[in-house]
């Protein structure tokens, strides 16, 4: 029982050690364990305030990042757009300057028709002509064979002479 209920001498003791501990402790641990803790804080507090700058940071880059997505989502659209008017606008005078050259191919066609018409026209009159004189100096030819035939003919031909 000597445990439970200590005596005074070893609470004399014990208070003696105790003190010799703490003042051991005062002179040698107590500083490097205080200063240790004191630059644990610093690093924490310094590690917590990069975090917060660094979340500010990326809060910033994301809504950059965002603004910049979107300028270029808004820029695609226009060049998209411009890219499109233009196409269209090439594929209509593309064929309007078909359908030009299809109206100049058509009329170049029809004068060329209806000069190769006028031509074959004027040929088959001068060979219907060229026919005809050959066909009357043949009838000629065979009625003029005789001499009062011919007196005939030259009578007639200066009475209708006459009479006009």
């Amino acid at each position: 029982m000597g445990f439970v209920t200590p005596d005074y001498g070893t609470l004399f003791w014990m208070l003696i050690i105790f003190g010799i501990v703490l003042f051991i402790l005062k002179k040698f641990a107590w500083k490097p364990i205080l200063s240790a803790l004191k630059d644990r804080e610093n690093s924490i507090a310094n590690a917590l305030s990069s975090a917060d700058r660094a979340r500010e940071e990326v809060k910033d880059l994301k809504a950059d990042h965002e603004k910049i997505i979107a300028e270029a989502r808004r820029e695609k659209d226009i060049i998209l757009k411009e890219a499109k008017e233009v196409k269209d606008e090439l594929l209509a005078e593309a064929k309007e300057q078909a359908a030009s050259e299809g109206q100049k191919i058509v009329e170049a066609a029809r004068q060329k028709i209806e000069t190769e018409k006028t031509a074959a026209i004027s040929e088959m009159k001068k060979q219907i002509v060229d026919l005809s004189v050959l066909v009357a100096e043949k009838i000629i030819q065979k009625e003029l064979k005789n001499k009062d035939t011919q007196e005939g003919m030259v009578e007639d031909l200066l009475k209708d002479l006459k009479l006009k």
